[in-house]
């Protein structure tokens, strides 16, 4: 083929691919959970063979909005709020202690909307309700997500004396414009200042998240903010691919389409960014992240026990999950379940001393089969079919075989190959996971759901 015939063909398979589909930080997703009349996660905590527990603690408040975001959060600048909150999180503790049961905490994660709403003196509060209540390992991971237009080197100081060891900071992106555009206006002379102290300070980790995807990004724009990425040198990055959904979002309506790249350019500033960071030495993980070789991420991945779940890629996957807070989601044995997503209906569950999830699912068989495979895909990018025809008694090729008929057509563009005891995508596919994954969900019917879910690419 000529140049031009190869990009033709490539833009061809880009637009072909470029389908609406889930995350998969979970199978099934959270879009199919169903309210709830008792608290499901009972039954499926003794029935749950792990003995050890991660936590996530959802902080929903922000002080400015940013035009982007999809997370369940609440713009505001009255810090008492963050006070009111703290303390249902200590009653929603007390109320759920029985599905910890002396399980050893191996992980805690803050997200958000914007963990770093909350003033050191709340931090503090959090964390002593939060080792009153749990038996924290010692070398348990403490990680916190953080905006750091509300972060300044004294505040650091404060994390790590309260055991944090991974901090988050949220880049985006470096270009003005851009910056400007969503509403996240932010010096990154100050976000590498935050990243050095860090490291002064002994954390183990820094991320960086880093959006493609987002209006008026261009390659050029784009390789700046990919060249002050790699002067920070952070442990981990994050690339996501922004998911634009203005039917649910209404700050993204802010966005026109001719605003965004299109999904050929998306494409190209993923490409570049993985050439970009692999290029000087960062271990691709799964669909979006990078690690430094010696990272646990990459550890783990190179080990083939990487996991995923709503906090993203973990190493962690043996461990049951604990969701607390607004819109937070356990993922106990067999169940998951979800908290409300509204504060006054979060609070009215406790106040009632209800149970605090409202929704969620107790796994079938078949939901189990299909989750390891996608979270397989998700993770290793590869099924080892033995491994799983050994775990769930079955034959792959006959339980799966309408899904091996869809994945044909996939085949022949060279986004997978089916081998004997192996299904592998090739490194050149990794950006049409979502869009493989697919095809062993049971629950998406394009039709119907599609455009609850943003774009592969």
């Amino acid at each position: 083929m000529t140049d031009s015939k190869i990009a033709s063909h490539r833009k061809a398979i880009v637009e072909m691919y470029a389908q609406h589909a889930p995350r998969y930080t979970s199978y099934p997703t959270a879009l199919k959970f169903a309210p709830v009349a008792h608290d499901i996660l009972v039954d499926a905590n003794e029935k749950s063979d792990a003995d050890t527990l991660s936590l996530y603690v959802h902080i929903p408040f922000c002080k400015t909005l940013c035009y982007y975001c999809g997370c369940n959060k609440i713009v505001t600048r009255h810090s008492e709020k963050a006070d009111v909150y703290l303390r249902y999180i200590e009653k929603e503790i007390i109320a759920r202690q029985h599905l910890a049961n002396a399980k050893r905490i191996v992980s805690l994660h803050l997200g958000g909307g914007s963990p770093s709403f909350l003033s050191e003196s709340q931090h503090i509060e959090l964390m002593s309700t939060l080792r009153r209540y749990f038996s924290f390992e010692v070398d348990a991971t403490l990680s916190i997500e953080l905006d750091p237009r509300n972060v300044t080197k004294p505040y650091l100081r404060t994390l790590k004396q309260l055991g944090y060891n991974r901090l988050s900071f949220g880049l985006q992106d470096t270009d003005y414009n851009v910056q400007h555009t969503i509403n996240r206006v932010q010096s990154t002379s100050h976000i590498a200042d935050l990243v050095f102290e860090a490291k002064s300070l002994g954390f183990d980790s820094v991320n960086l998240d880093l959006i493609y995807g987002l209006p008026h990004q261009n390659l050029e724009t784009f390789k700046t903010t990919v060249a002050a990425t790699k002067a920070m040198a952070p442990d981990r990055i994050s690339l996501f691919s922004y998911a634009h959904l203005p039917e649910r979002f209404a700050a993204q309506r802010k966005f026109s389409d001719d605003m965004l790249p299109d999904a050929t350019l998306k494409s190209e500033l993923y490409c570049y960014a993985v050439e970009s960071f692999t290029g000087i030495g960062y271990e691709k993980i799964g669909l979006d992240h990078f690690a430094k070789p010696t990272d646990e991420l990459a550890v783990a991945y190179k080990n083939g026990v990487l996991h995923r779940n709503f906090q993203g890629y973990t190493t962690h996957g043996d461990s049951d999950l604990l969701g607390l807070g607004l819109s937070s989601i356990s993922s106990i044995g067999n169940a998951f379940a979800q908290n409300p997503k509204k504060l006054n209906d979060y609070y009215l569950q406790i106040d009632n001393k209800l149970p605090t999830a409202v929704v969620g699912l107790t796994l079938t068989k078949d939901d189990l089969i299909r989750r390891d495979v996608i979270s397989s895909l998700m993770c290793n990018m590869q099924v080892d079919i033995q491994e799983i025809e050994k775990r769930h008694a079955i034959v792959f090729s006959e339980y799966f075989h309408k899904t091996i008929e869809k994945l044909k057509p996939l085949q022949n563009d060279g986004l997978l190959s089916m081998k004997k005891h192996w299904l592998l995508v090739p490194e050149s596919a990794r950006i049409y996971i979502r869009a493989i994954c697919v095809k062993f969900d049971a629950y998406f019917h394009e039709d119907e759901m599609s455009q609850r879910y943003s774009k592969a690419i």
